[in-house]
């Protein structure tokens, strides 16, 4: 079946559902919404999957991007689950995503007394949960030791005085992902599922939902076998019963250039089995996150970053670097709640990643808790719990759409950029451009405006901003977001969408 969502699949599926009873309705069209959508379709079941707002529009936009094995979780004691986020890493880089997870290579600069066997003793922990994963050396090679001057090499912006060498060790990283949620979307649609954004469940039973339509206001019922809540950190607001207790992730965007040519990824230490992060982005940019703060009171559609976690993450980064980077450098920053299941006192920072599928009092199955790595079998579970009697899930040997077949992308003819954002449909992208050699012009940060008409005509994009802060990552940065809305709009508003 057609992969494409666009307004006119979303208008018509939207009418359908209103005489139709579907196996299965899923709420939340983030990372696990979608992944419960592919999961039950791909299984043969009939699907219907909503949100109120867009793909990707909650936490799944917000992550540090990082695809990681679980060595934070096999230190806490957490082994299922540091065993479990390893083998899904496999999955992802080795045969549903290969296109969109990288392996992405870390330094841990070592200063004073730092622990240097202890976290190598980690690193190499780690490396058994990636053998004992089935993941190959030559995706995520082994840890090994630096000297001060390797370090630098990498990582020309370390402070010189009393860094004595380095960690180096692999962990798999997003491209974007807010565009593997489009792309797990867009693959339960090729399996006939239902994906309908903009449409709010007001009302859930374990037989349906009372929706609203969104773009036109108008209400309906969508009735269904059984109803899977994957709403995230918005799930209590449908099921009442779940406690959750969210935690926000505060991420740093700087300004390109302002680490100088990083070559790496970077661990800076917090204390503990904690540390923050920083990731080079292919456009310039790099992300420094982030933090683990805990948010009490209503739910955020957009959570908004403070000072004092600006100031936070700015002080640990500097802590490493010879030349501080100032307030100024900052050109935007992002953060994320994390639905946690409530464990009771203490901090979030120590609550279980582990996930949860709960059944309320309205026969409701909610999936809660997990993290972005994990999301196939968050999926997994959820539809085995709604659906006992499917068959076995197919998800963990299903490409997604875009993931190259027997070939590496290295095959596929068109510009690395849009390899590393498109797959092999890069050359589906790169055509548009040859029908209209207008559309090669670039709009911001290297994004083409073919990419803005493949968005709404492939990718759901319905208005501007869904282009600019979900199907890109131009809406990140203000300054960015201003100079490139009115091209965006323009060419979203004149691009033709049809069913086809």
């Amino acid at each position: 079946m057609n992969s494409s969502l666009n307004a006119a699949r979303r208008a018509r599926e939207l009418a359908e559902l209103g005489s139709l009873t579907v196996d299965v309705l899923v709420v939340g069209l983030g990372a696990t919404g979608t992944g419960v959508a592919l999961d039950a379709a791909s299984r043969g079941l009939s699907v219907a999957a909503i949100d109120a707002h867009d793909l990707a529009f909650g936490t799944s936009r917000w992550s540090s991007k990082l695809i990681h094995g679980g060595l934070r979780y096999l230190a806490s004691g957490q082994v299922g689950v540091a065993m479990e986020s390893a083998v899904e890493r496999g999955i992802l880089m080795t045969t549903t995503a290969p296109h969109l997870i990288r392996a992405e290579r870390f330094v841990l600069p070592l200063y004073g007394g730092a622990r240097a066997r202890t976290v190598m003793l980690g690193y190499r922990l780690g490396d058994l949960l990636r053998t004992a994963a089935r993941t190959p050396r030559r995706v995520l090679p082994r840890p090994s030791r630096l000297s001060a001057g390797q370090a630098r090499a990498l990582i020309p912006a370390l402070r010189e005085d009393g860094l004595s060498g380095a960690l180096s060790s692999w962990d798999g990283r997003a491209v974007d992902d807010a565009r593997l949620v489009v792309a797990i979307a867009r693959t339960a649609a090729a399996h006939g599922a239902r994906i309908i954004t903009r449409c709010r469940a007001l009302e859930l039973s374990g037989k349906g939902a009372r929706v609203r339509d969104e773009l036109t206001g108008a209400e309906s019922t969508i009735d269904a076998r059984v109803v899977i809540n994957a709403a995230g950190v918005w799930a209590a607001q449908l099921s009442p019963s779940i406690r959750l207790r969210p935690s926000r992730g505060t991420h740093l965007v700087l300004s390109p250039g302002t680490l100088g040519d990083l070559k790496a990824g970077m661990h800076v230490p917090l204390g503990g089995n904690r540390f923050a992060l920083v990731l080079p982005q292919a456009d310039g940019r790099v992300y420094v996150g982030l933090t683990d703060e805990p948010v009490d009171g209503p739910v955020p559609d957009v959570p908004e970053p403070p000072e004092a976690d600006i100031a936070f993450l700015l002080g640990v980064l500097n802590s490493v670097l010879g030349e501080a980077v100032t307030r100024d450098r900052v050109a935007g920053a992002y953060a994320g709640l994390r639905p946690l299941l409530d464990g009771g006192a203490g901090r979030t920072a120590d609550l279980s990643r582990r996930h949860a599928v709960i059944t309320d009092d309205n026969d409701v199955i909610t999936i809660v808790g997990g993290k972005l790595t994990t999301y196939r079998r968050m999926a997994q579970d959820a539809v085995d719990a709604a659906c006992p009697q499917a068959p076995r899930s197919r998800t963990a040997r299903l490409p997604l759409v875009g993931a190259p077949v027997g070939a590496a992308t290295g095959a596929v003819r068109a510009p690395q950029r849009l390899v590393e954002r498109y797959g092999v449909e890069a050359t589906a992208v790169q055509d548009l451009m040859g029908q209209d050699p207008a559309l090669a012009e670039t709009v911001a940060l290297g994004v083409t405006k073919a990419e803005v008409v493949w968005a709404a005509r492939h990718e759901g994009a319905l208005d501007t901003g869904d282009v600019l802060d979900r199907r890109t990552r131009i809406g990140l940065v203000a300054e960015d977001r201003e100079a490139a809305y009115r091209v965006v709009d323009d060419l979203v508003a004149q691009t033709g969408v049809s069913d086809a």
